[in-house]
């Protein structure tokens, strides 16, 4: 074999084999993920119904009373907001929480969402006081079991063991409210509002403070709540997974996703 052809089915080799790398990546990781963002389930028609009293006193037959707490009750006979002060607890088969990340292989244009949840490792609690006629959050405590979380590729979730999130050093994520937050008195009608809470957020053996944007609704004697925020995966000290040499995020920044029911 001449020199010359030496050189050219070497480069074809490594082109065969760069082709393959990229095939198994894009099949393996790149499957064009298209899972919907988490997001409140709709208000009951209790809600509904018990909003529309309270904007208009003639739609209801009980006279207007001057306590608030006495009168604004929660759907589905959650009670009023002095009853839904107290401890609270995550309901796990009706919680979900888990990572958004964005793919891409090489420099192809073949962007994908990557999104790997768990129904079945949310766990917590969350305190209610109240204050005069203020409902506050005022404490909550919620984990995440790392390990139960899976995405639709288990190539993915097993290199997640040990890049990545690594959930097999870091099996747990956590968040911890460090202020509290005033329940708005729309939300005691079953009206879905937002929220802002201030809070630990401790992942990847790393814990920062954050303000994470939520929505809350009281919707048949429980509480959820569904909230989302990016961050840097820097910030946590997370490195985006490699498969063989091949960059799979593009950017150091990665979306947790959220949404929690508690059940008094």
């Amino acid at each position: 074999m001449t020199r010359t052809r030496a050189i050219v089915v070497a480069i074809v080799a490594l082109f065969a084999v760069g082709g393959l790398g990229i095939w198994v990546a894009r099949d393996q990781f790149l499957s064009g993920d298209s899972v919907p963002e988490l997001t409140l389930p709709s208000a009951a028609p209790s809600a509904t119904a018990n909003a529309a009293a309270s904007a208009d006193p003639a739609a209801s037959d009980d006279p207007p009373s001057a306590d608030p707490t006495a009168t604004a009750a929660a759907p589905g006979g959650a009670g009023t907001a002095a009853s839904l002060a107290g401890d609270w607890t995550i309901v796990t088969d009706a919680s979900t929480a888990g990572y958004r990340v964005r793919e891409r292989l090489a420099q192809l244009d073949a962007d994908s969402d990557a999104v790997g949840r768990t129904s079945t490792g949310v766990t917590g609690t969350a305190t209610l006081t109240l204050s005069g006629d203020t409902l506050q959050v005022t404490a909550t405590d919620i984990a995440v079991d790392t390990t139960t979380i899976t995405s639709d590729r288990n190539q993915r979730d097993n290199r997640m063991r040990n890049e990545g999130l690594q959930t097999d050093t870091f099996p747990t994520a956590s968040f911890k409210l460090t202020a509290p937050v005033d329940v708005p008195a729309e939300a005691l009608t079953g009206a879905i509002v937002d929220v802002t809470l201030h809070g630990d957020l401790t992942l990847h053996g790393v814990t920062k403070a954050v303000d994470i944007p939520a929505k809350a609704q009281l919707a048949d004697g429980q509480i959820q709540i569904q909230g989302a925020i990016m961050f840097p995966l820097s910030d946590y000290d997370i490195t985006a997974p490699n498969i063989g040499g091949f960059i799979v995020s593009i950017a150091d920044e990665g979306t947790l996703e959220f949404l929690v029911t508690f059940s008094k």
